[in-house]
């Protein structure tokens, strides 16, 4: 809800054009410390792309997307200008609400707003206003919406008079939370008021109340009191005047329909009948699928249409109130506040009605003027309850089990197995005072935990859980809760309700680092729901241990504390997940996917964790534990040696070079990279910005970024992978549609061809930031298209590519520039020959290559342990793919994750790989291993390894050696 101070508002303002009225507003931001300077270039360009002018006189502007990074903190600041100022849409503007705002926050103070625009005389009183404290309150100020939905019906309930009718609506509306016990004893008190048609009515007011209106219906409708039927019987809960356009909702009813009708309705056409839908009236249902709902935008192009229309159309959400709006509104259309989902009902009367419903209906399906996908719900059905744990058989102690080989590494410490806590609480409850109390208790007693846990911690974890006891601090989260409760639930569902409504909006964003604040939250959420539930969480030991859970995300696996946490077992995952990936990046020995059974493990036991092997040994003896660790002080020992040689150039024993280059996933870690020993940047994952802003970054942001990444390489060479998201990894802001198969569908390169013009942006981009630098260093530039299939779609972005090396002039740009390809579909490893004769490079995705040629989700929770890239099947790939490119004199290396694969390193030289492109902090690694073999070592290693005829009969192979 907008709230608004004294210091926010500015009086009396003056300004000669709006362009003066929007530096006003800048400055205003800048002084409140709400925004850098930089800010006013943001507002200009908002108000370039559409009017923010919403209405009563009020203009809403506020930054564009790109301007984000000026915000300092997320605020409003309110200027008054008494004689008004000329909008450039021809409206005439007193009130400038500045805001300031880091993601989309905006939204939310946008439908505040939208109360004070339904009320007469608002732009001239905010006009007049002489104080700040009147503005405040004129902008402040929400009129209690009348409550009347699905939930305040009552239809066809066995009773045998009115008053039990009554009665069962009164119920519905203390239920809602609407009501309170006086209300119920004054409707018991008095009899209800017959209307006429079979309509009855019963009402009490209160200023204590909420405007709301029950409706109960007989099961027979045959029932009869005092002479009249008893068809439909209105519960009427009045406050001031706010409840009188329910009482017109009741005039029109019982004027215009007969209570028959009523009657004998479901609830859908209660609602519609309600919402004065009548046979006369034509409809149309339509789905939201714009990605912020019916915000500014989309609902000014909405009321545009809607206005062209040969006749009025009323539009209304589906589920909630029956109250439809006029589609020619926009106050009234902002303030439905439908989001993506919903559904509409458009309604029209009268000649051409149904063509300006199919109009009006075409324009919501196709956006709005916004690119949208078809919706989908997320619902996924649950998965059945496990046994209980204490069902499984232990592991044999002092014995090998196997899991999934995720990230190398020895591990032996203690463990600790999180296992997640359930929580069983009632959904519903009766007293939400009480519930209300309860729940307060409880986020007090997790703010004192989370205070002793950041007394306890350091560094980055304080700072981890610093930001929790914030979130718990968060007055809309409890604000949240609270509405649910009053509205009937418990407090354990309606603080998770709120929780996992704030985290699904957040993993909605497009900026990742907001969009992770959604595992914070539900962590946040457990740990409260934890009090009130009377459960005690786990919390790690404060030694060093080896984490035992069920599964681990991405954003978990990013906030482990590396001091502590020794190595990584869980019950379910694969080799190739994100989460994997991400353990490696972090050097974190893992097994992964390894059963059930270790969830049973015992606390604070010893385990043996061979990263490397994929295996597991608990409670091993004093034996196996000595042999273990000379085996890790070994791998210390290695891992130093290698180092202190990272900067030695990556050859083999024998001389032969490999460059050993990293895969970087942010501009800002190249610099790391090179302190690390890299060679190169072998994969740059440009989605990463893409991802981070709410629209396609322009043309000035992605030429600053890659430039950074060129300029920490100091002359090393980067390859920038061209944008690869779609499918399975979609853009919010690039939509398209579901599909069954994403990892088959419309990604890669096959996606980026579909919006040229984002393509181009691109590969400018990356052209102006390879330009050479003023002390005269290139700037070695490697463009790489990802999941090519065949040479057409390399030719398509070709013919882009050499207009813009001929458009821009050549000391702007860069000069030692080669554009290659991914090779990750067996397609273009089939077609290499072909493709190598035009590319400059070829770059192998073993992680999706792998996938494709085995058939195998990556993700699979069953089959990922088989997705491997020592396959014979994907050797041979590998091996063409190569034979092609040096035929035509082209280099190739490997970016997936066989290439640090310490087995695998060898066969990939063998097979006659020239560059190895690895998790950055695998570099030193990597290259320590190469110079353990001679390339003759590498090709006898090759041929062996073609020579089997399933991956683990190539792994033993080797091994053996």
């Amino acid at each position: 809800m907008l709230t608004l101070g004294p210091e926010d508002i500015l009086l009396d303002c003056r300004a000669k054009s709006w362009q003066t009225a929007l530096d006003a507003a800048a400055t205003a931001l800048t002084e409140g410390g709400l925004t850098a300077p930089e800010y006013r270039e943001g507002l200009h360009a908002r108000e370039a792309q559409s009017s923010t002018y919403l209405g009563n006189a009020i203009a809403i502007p506020h930054g564009t997307p790109e301007s984000r990074r000026h915000v300092r903190h997320t605020g409003v600041r309110v200027l008054q200008f008494p004689e008004g100022v000329a909008w450039h849409d021809g409206q005439r503007v007193h009130v400038l609400v500045a805001i300031a705002a880091q993601n989309d926050e905006h939204l939310d103070i946008l439908r505040a707003l939208t109360h004070v625009l339904d009320r007469d005389g608002v732009a001239q009183a905010l006009a007049s206003a002489e104080s700040r404290k009147e503005v405040a309150k004129l902008l402040s100020r929400q009129a209690p919406a009348p409550r009347l939905d699905k939930q305040t019906l009552c239809l066809k309930f066995p009773a045998q008079s009115a008053k039990e009718l009554t009665l069962a609506g009164a119920a519905r509306l203390y239920q809602g939370g609407c009501v309170n016990t006086a209300f119920m004893s004054a409707i018991a008190e008095r009899a209800p008021v017959y209307l006429g048609g079979g309509y009855w009515l019963s009402s009490h007011a209160g200023p204590e109340l909420a405007p709301a209106l029950a409706l109960a219906t007989p099961a027979d409708t045959r029932l009869e009191e005092q002479g009249h039927p008893v068809q439909a019987v209105f519960c009427l809960a009045g406050q001031a005047d706010y409840h009188l356009p329910l009482l017109e909702r009741i005039a029109a009813l019982v004027e215009s329909v007969p209570g028959e009708t009523l009657a004998n309705a479901d609830t859908t056409r209660v609602l519609s009948l309600l919402a004065g839908e009548t046979a006369a009236t034509a409809t149309r249902r339509v789905r939201v699928l714009n990605p912020h709902g019916l915000h500014a935008r989309p609902a000014k192009q909405l009321v545009q249409i809607a206005r062209e229309q040969p006749v009025a159309i009323n539009v209304r959400l589906e589920e909630g109130s029956p109250s439809s709006v006029s589609a020619a509104s926009l106050t009234k259309v902002i303030g439905l506040g439908a989001r993506r989902g919903q559904w509409l009902v458009l309604s029209a009367a009268g000649a051409g009605a149904e063509a300006a419903l199919d109009a009006l209906a075409g324009a919501i399906e196709g956006g709005l003027g916004e690119k949208v996908s078809p919706f989908e719900s997320g619902f996924k059905p649950a998965a059945p309850v496990p046994a209980d744990i204490k069902a499984y058989p232990p592991l044999a102690e002092n014995e090998a089990h196997s899991g999934i080989a995720a990230s190398p590494g020895l591990a032996i410490a203690p463990i600790f197995v999180m296992r997640a806590p359930r929580f069983d609480y009632p959904e519903d409850a009766a007293d939400s005072e009480q519930e209300l109390g309860r729940l307060q208790d409880a986020i007090t007693q997790g703010q004192a935990q989370l205070a002793a846990l950041v007394r306890g911690a350091g560094g980055e974890v304080a700072d981890i859980l610093s930001m929790h006891e914030e979130m718990l601090d968060d007055p809309e989260l409890y604000r949240a809760a609270e509405e649910a409760i009053r509205e009937g639930r418990s407090a354990e569902a309606g603080w998770w309700e709120a929780i996992d409504t704030a985290a699904h909006a957040q993993e909605m964003l497009a900026d990742r680092l907001l969009a992770e604040r959604a595992a914070d939250l539900r962590d946040v959420g457990r740990r409260v729901l934890s009090v009130l539930c009377n459960i005690e969480l786990p919390e790690p030991p404060a030694h060093p241990y080896i984490l035992v859970t069920e599964d681990i995300g991405p954003s978990d696996v990013a906030r482990l504390d590396t001091a502590k946490v020794k190595g990584l077992l869980t019950e379910r995952g694969g080799a190739t997940a994100h989460s994997a990936i991400l353990a490696r990046a972090l050097g974190i020995p893992a097994v992964v996917g390894a059963g059930r059974a270790v969830m049973a493990l015992d606390i604070e036991s010893t385990l043996i964790l061979d990263g490397e092997r994929g295996r597991i040994i608990p409670s091993p003896s004093e034996e196996r534990l000595a042999r273990a660790r000379q085996t890790l002080r070994a791998l210390e020992e290695r891992e130093a040696n290698a180092w202190s040689r990272r900067f030695e150039r990556a050859e083999t024993r024998d001389g032969h070079p490999v460059e050993v280059a990293a895969n970087l996933g942010n501009t800002l870690h190249a610099a790391d990279a090179v302190e690390r020993g890299a060679e190169g940047v072998g994969l740059l994952r440009t989605e990463f910005l893409f991802m981070a802003h709410s629209s396609a970054p322009n043309l000035a942001t992605q030429t600053n970024e890659y430039r950074q990444a060129l300029e920490a390489l100091a002359g090393r060479p980067l390859v920038a992978r061209t944008l690869d998201v779609g499918g399975d990894k979609p853009l919010p802001y690039w939509p398209v549609p579901q599909e069954d198969n994403p990892f088959l569908g419309l990604r890669g390169i096959r996606l980026a061809l579909t919006e040229p013009g984002v393509l181009e942006t691109q590969l400018r981009a990356l052209l102006l930031a390879g330009a050479p630098r003023e002390d005269g260093l290139a700037c070695p530039l490697r463009i790489m298209l990802p999941m090519v299939k065949d040479v057409a779609e390399f030719r398509a972005v070709k013919a882009i590519f050499d207009r813009l090396m001929v458009e821009i002039p050549a000391d702007e740009r860069a000069t030692d520039v080669q554009l290659g390809v991914m090779i990750e579909i067996p397609s273009s490893a089939l077609l290499a020959p072909s493709l190598a004769a035009e590319v400059d490079f070829f770059s192998i995705g073993t992680n999706d290559l792998t996938q494709y040629t085995l058939a195998i989700d990556r993700g699979h929770p069953v089959l990922s342990a088989q997705a491997d890239g020592l396959h014979p099947a994907v050797l041979r790939l590998i091996q063409m793919t190569v034979e092609a490119a040096h035929a035509q004199g082209k280099w190739i290396g490997v970016c997936g994750e066989l290439a640090s694969d310490a087995v695998a390193i060898p066969v990939l030289v063998g097979l006659g790989v020239d560059e190895l492109s690895v998790s950055a902090r695998q570099v030193p690694l990597v290259k320590a291993r190469l110079r353990e073999f001679d390339l003759a070592d590498a090709r006898e290693s090759a041929r062996r390894a073609l020579a089997q005829s399933t991956g683990d009969a190539v792994r033993d192979a080797l091994e053996a050696n």
